[in-house]
């Protein structure tokens, strides 16, 4: 299985213009709104903000992925969003993170959900994979998030 079924080219952002967590999370929701024309993209911004809430998602070494189940989705969604400047999401390293990907699944799938999530975290984890992310030109970020299979 690889993240191509996931990933679509249109969900690699290769620089964020937002600069606050809030913001943030309502850029990555964007692109994903027209394939679930149900799903309001206020309430999944909040749905997010909720977890948030929780514990930050922001795992350190620059990374954060924010993640929530949301009703109305038939499959799960990813979004790659890489901010040169860094944006402040109350990591546990109390670093900015530069590299934040978003996972939606549908309400009850946690199965597939889960193991999404892992793979972006050891993937994510990869300093190797961080420097050659945040160095590439924004043609070769999807290529570059696709190539690696979930684990």
């Amino acid at each position: 299985m690889q993240f191509s079924e996931f990933l679509h080219p249109s969900h690699v952002l290769p620089e964020l213009s937002a600069r606050t967590k809030t913001e943030v999370l309502a850029e990555l929701v964007r692109p994903v709104i027209p394939l679930f024309p149900s799903v309001s993209p206020e309430a999944v911004v909040q749905i997010l903000l909720e977890r948030e809430r929780l514990g930050s998602t922001a795992i350190g070494d620059g990374i954060a992925i924010p993640h929530g189940n949301v009703d109305g989705l038939d499959h799960i969604a990813v979004v790659v969003g890489r901010s040169t400047q860094g944006v402040e999401f109350d990591s546990v390293d109390h670093k900015p993170v530069h590299i934040i990907t978003l996972v939606l699944a549908p309400a009850g799938g946690a199965g597939m959900h889960l193991k999404v999530l892992a793979s972006l975290a050891r993937l994510l984890r990869d300093v190797n994979f961080r420097q050659s992310f945040l160095s590439a030109p924004p043609s070769q970020l999807f290529e570059l998030m696709t190539s690696y299979p979930l684990a």
